[in-house]
Order: structure tokens, then C-alpha cells, then sequence
């Protein structure tokens, strides 16, 4: 989930931006969650199947630079979207898990007319609650070890996900990666946690048909959070899977792209 540099760069809004690209169809955007995406992606192998799926890193993120101003996810929404117009990436499926479901999200109630579905997969971004209720877990508390347990459902999965996490025996580039990646979701998501306060009004603006797909063991958001996400959006369609954590994605990617290619083909 670290590891791997992706093989292509582009420019845009003054950042550098890694990015790969697999399979021929038509264009799928994947937006990867806070700890990063490997060039191996289970779910992004599967997609591409039946799309030209573009993987980019986050700005800050893997190799991808951050510029001084990037500091907020809005101004990774507005380097998106000149990497789209770039690519001139049109009709486009957006696809984006946990944090970056949030800058899908985010991104989708900028009206751009280029995007014509939207997938959120065990999102974050927003706040359903009131003040004295946390609906997202306090990740940035926990430590690597505790990763396994809180993010998937079965624990041996995730430490096959994230290599056991073997730092001596990983290149000084992996290592990098990985941290970087920790970096750059702090700086992001501290304050508040992982969330936009103004977001969730802003959802109604989403003309887009969506889906929202959840991991029935999600400990980081759970089911009764991405309910009243997905009730926020107009007429979105909200699906459970059994068996699969808040990175249900690397538990079952083919339950998820199945779900994911019924919801396009539909």
C-alpha cells in the first residue's frame, strides 16, 4: 500500500504529480486512501478490466511534490482539476476511498461537468453528528501496529497489505513513501479530524448519479455515518459489505468492483 513508484509525472498548478495508468475503456479516475496505493492495487487491477483507470498521488503524497500553498483539501481538489483538464478526461468515473473519497466528494460539488459518476468507498469528509459526538475515529493516535486491527475486518489481511510492516528489510524509497504518505495525511486531516464542516451542506450540489459502498466492520466511520452521508447527496445508492472493514477494498476487491461495475452499467 506504500510501495512502487508509478511509472509517468505531469505538471499541473506548479505540483508534480506521479500517476499510472492501466487498461483501455473509458476513464476512470481513482483517488487512494490516506495511507497510499501501490502500483499492484487489487481493486484498480480489476477496474481497469473495464476502464483506462488514472491512479495519481496526492499531492505530498508517494513521489507527487506538494507546493507551499497545497495545504488544504481544497487545493488538491483545484490541482485535480487541472489534472483533468490536462488528460482532457471526459465522461469520467471519479472512484475514491476513505480520504480520498473525501476529495472525490469534495471535488464532485465543484460542478465540473466532466464527471459522470461518482463512487465513495468507506468515505470520510464529513460531519453528521453534533459537536460532542465524534463520527470519525482518531486514527492519528494510533500506531502502525494497531493499523491491521482498526482498518480491516480480518487482521491477517491487513498486515499481508501493508507487508508486515518489514521497515528493515524495505528499500530507503518504500520507507520514504510510507512516510510521507503519515506526513501528508496529518497535515491534511488534523484539524479537524478528517473532516469539512461545510461539506456535507454542499452535497446537494452533486448532479452526478453516486455510490456510496461500506465495509459492514468499519471501525473508522461506521454504517450509521455512511447512511447519513449517503442521504446527504440526491437519491444516492448506499450498499453494505459483509466481511470487509473501512479498507473492505483490499479485503474483497472483487465484491467491490463487482458492485462498482454493476452501478456503471446500470
Amino acid at each position: 500500500m506504500f510501495r512502487t513508484a508509478f511509472p509517468e509525472r505531469i505538471d499541473v498548478a506548479g505540483a508534480s504529480i506521479e500517476l499510472m495508468s492501466k487498461g483501455d475503456g473509458p476513464p476512470l479516475l481513482f483517488l487512494h486512501a490516506g495511507h497510499g496505493v501501490d502500483a499492484d492495487d487489487a481493486l484498480v487491477e480489476r477496474l481497469s478490466r473495464r476502464h483506462r483507470v488514472i491512479v495519481p498521488s496526492h499531492p505530498g503524497f508517494g513521489a507527487s511534490s506538494r507546493p507551499a500553498g497545497v495545504t488544504g483539501i481544497d487545493d488538491i481538489c483545484h490541482v485535480y482539476l487541472d489534472l483533468i483538464e490536462a488528460l482532457d478526461l471526459k465522461d469520467l468515473v471519479l472512484v475514491g476511498v476513505s480520504f480520498g473519497a473525501w476529495i472525490a466528494a469534495e471535488l464532485a460539488t465543484m460542478g465540473t461537468g466532466r464527471i459522470k459518476r461518482l463512487v465513495l468507498i468507506d468515505a470520510v469528509g464529513v460531519k453528521v453528528s453534533g459537536r460532542e459526538t465524534r463520527d470519525i475515529k482518531d486514527i492519528f493516535g494510533t500506531t502502525v501496529e494497531e493499523i491491521p486491527d482498526l482498518f480491516f475486518h480480518d487482521p491477517e489481511k491487513g498486515k499481508a497489505a501493508f507487508h508486515g510492516f518489514d521497515f528493515k528489510n524495505m528499500s530507503e524509497e518504500d520507507v520514504t513513501r510510507f512516510v510521507r504518505n503519515r506526513e501528508s495525511l496529518l497535515l491534511f486531516g488534523w484539524s479537524p479530524t478528517l473532516y469539512n464542516p461545510k461539506l456535507l451542506g454542499r452535497l446537494h450540489r452533486v448532479k452526478v448519479p453516486v455510490l456510496l459502498l461500506w465495509g459492514e466492520d468499519d471501525k473508522v466511520v461506521g454504517v450509521d455515518y455512511g447512511r447519513r452521508y449517503a442521504a446527504a447527496f440526491p437519491g444516492a445508492t448506499f450498499e453494505v459489505i459483509e466481511g470487509a472493514g473501512h479498507y473492505g477494498y483490499l479485503e474483497q476487491p472483487d465484491e467491490f468492483a463487482g458492485r462498482i461495475d454493476t452501478f456503471l452499467a446500470a
